[in-house]
């Protein structure tokens, strides 16, 4: 019936307006308290954020839909609202109910109330015909990540990586030491480094062991920066940028005495519920890592540095239409900082982690050769573990993980990982 999605329609074009109008990422704006969100229903909220975050994925095919039957491109809200119905017909919604309310979207609309018209002679046309985005190239990512990860990677594999980013992410599980999930729900798959993954829109929540702990969202490509680490039992292992925690998890399941640190107390706030849900242990710090010294050498740290995040496009597709280069170099500077000073923490003999979710070199296998040049005498513990393709190891022994890989079962997020060793 008409009308049934108004309100999350409304509040997924708030979100499109708020990415591609004023520059900012879904995230906060769905969890802002006064934001588009703030007074929807559970069920509503989910589906505004997966209609924008779907839109977002389809942009550029959506606008090939469009262009012919536009004589010129609309202003942004006008745009947004055809978008949104384009998608909602692509996924076989129901004409009517799509093309009324984007009807009256317009209308309510300050700035689109005069193409109210327009909006509906252009979506009863394409009601008529088979709208059909995933036949169409998938979404490009902009110029100024395209063209350095081409120089990088090659074309081929930045195609894949669009590919992978233009489908609803699966969700990965880790599961704790000896859990299962059983039963499995339908197309749930054991992966070759360990992780479970399920299809996209899994209501993880409603798992047998959920409530008691046995398992954890994290991605698959995320969750191998602890056994690269390979904490043991008893030894005081440092978590340096923690939040959202699901590292820490890792670590205080294999035994270790672990210090979770992180600047962001909100943030934190999702591991501190996930250790209360898990029973697992670790002490949480607030601090700026630049300022707080431990106060005694740690066995091992594992550092997840702050960085540009281009390897999670496949789960934020808002990424590529908010930010840009601009950050690259203080974020480097930063990650150069926070290597120093982690390797200064450390006890004869300790190693350290280093990781980003960055698809960008300058932030992986640069900074990996840049800390091997700064400190002589550090090692590069090459990666041995189960499940991991030699061929994603790197000249220096690091990790390279892309999001092309694993194409065929949802792909994985992008991140650099190496371990390194001080005597």
């Amino acid at each position: 019936m008409a009308g049934e999605g108004l309100a999350a329609r409304r509040a997924a074009l708030a979100l499109l307006a708020g990415v591609l109008g004023e520059g900012r990422m879904i995230g906060p704006l769905s969890g802002a308290a006064d934001g588009p969100l703030s007074a929807l229903a559970p069920a509503d909220r989910a589906r505004a954020q997966r209609l924008a975050l779907t839109v977002l994925r389809h942009l550029d095919a959506a606008d090939r839909v469009l262009a012919p039957l536009l004589q010129r491109p609309p202003p942004l809200a006008a745009r947004n609202i055809l978008r949104l119905a384009v998608v909602e017909l692509a996924e076989g919604a129901a004409a009517h109910g799509v093309v009324n309310d984007a009807v009256t979207l317009a209308r309510q609309g300050k700035r689109t109330a005069s193409m109210a018209g327009m909006v509906n002679a252009v979506l009863r046309r394409l009601a008529q015909a088979s709208v059909n985005l995933d036949a169409m190239p998938p979404q490009r990512m902009p110029d100024w990540l395209r063209k350095p990860l081409v120089a990088a990677w090659g074309p081929q594999a930045v195609a894949g990586m669009e590919r992978v980013q233009s489908r609803a992410p699966v969700i990965d599980l880790t599961l704790r030491p000896g859990a299962t999930v059983d039963p499995a729900p339908a197309g749930a798959e054991r992966l070759p480094t360990g992780s479970l993954r399920l299809p996209p829109g899994a209501q993880v929540t409603a798992l047998p062991g959920y409530d008691e702990g046995a398992f954890w969202v994290q991605d698959a490509a995320a969750a191998l920066a602890v056994p690269l680490l390979a904490p043991q039992p008893g030894e005081r292992v440092l978590d340096l940028c923690a939040a959202p925690g699901g590292k820490t998890l890792q670590l205080a399941a294999a035994g270790a005495g672990v210090k979770a640190l992180d600047v962001s107390e909100p943030r934190l706030a999702r591991l501190r519920e996930n250790l209360a849900r898990t029973g697992l242990e670790a002490q949480v710090v607030v601090a700026d890592a630049l300022e707080w010294v431990p106060d005694a050498p740690f066995d091992a740290i594992l550092l997840d540095a702050p960085c540009s995040a281009t390897g999670t496009i496949r789960r934020h597709p808002d990424l590529p239409f908010v930010k840009d280069r601009g950050d690259l170099a203080a974020l480097t500077a930063l990650q150069a900082a926070l290597i120093d000073r982690a390797l200064g923490w450390l006890a004869p003999g300790g190693r350290l982690v280093y990781c980003t979710c960055s698809l960008l070199p300058e932030e992986g296998e640069a900074q990996l050769d840049a800390a091997l040049s700064r400190h002589p005498g550090l090692t590069v513990r090459r990666p041995d573990l189960p499940g991991v393709d030699p061929r994603w190891i790197t000249r220096a022994g690091g990790l390279r993980l892309r999001p092309d890989y694993w194409e065929r079962t949802g792909g994985m997020d992008g991140f650099f990982m190496a371990c390194m060793m001080v005597r």
